[in-house]
């Protein structure tokens, strides 16, 4: 799972970002899928803070599992990392997202 970390820090893996606008790293695929969960998870190094904007490219071939089971793959990504006007219009397009989830009702009496 991605933390907050210092720019330019090392991870306990030794990957260290550079401050490139776009590169890769890599990252580990836990993809399950059963009657009870259907997932796939991308975890990238502890290093690479990823933020309002940032896109995420896998790379490899496509994944395929039988019903019933989990499994890891380690792979590597490409990071873009979105510039200072794509990260405050994400930001602004994520608030009115939200909003789309409440829902308002005007009832002129009490629910009974």
């Amino acid at each position: 799972m991605a933390t907050i970390a210092v720019s330019g820090s090392t991870d306990i893996n030794g990957f260290t970002p550079p401050d490139a606008r776009v590169f890769d790293a890599p990252c580990i695929i836990t993809v399950e899928q059963s009657s009870l969960h259907f997932h796939a998870h991308v975890e990238m190094p502890e290093s690479v803070l990823m933020e309002p904007g940032d896109k995420v490219r896998v790379h490899g071939d496509p994944i395929s599992i039988p019903f019933g089971s989990r499994e890891v793959f380690e792979r590597t990504a490409t990071v873009t990392r979105a510039g200072p006007v794509k990260r405050v219009l994400t930001k602004v397009a994520a608030y009115f997202d939200l909003a789309e989830l409440y829902e308002v009702s005007f009832n002129a009496g009490r629910i009974k």
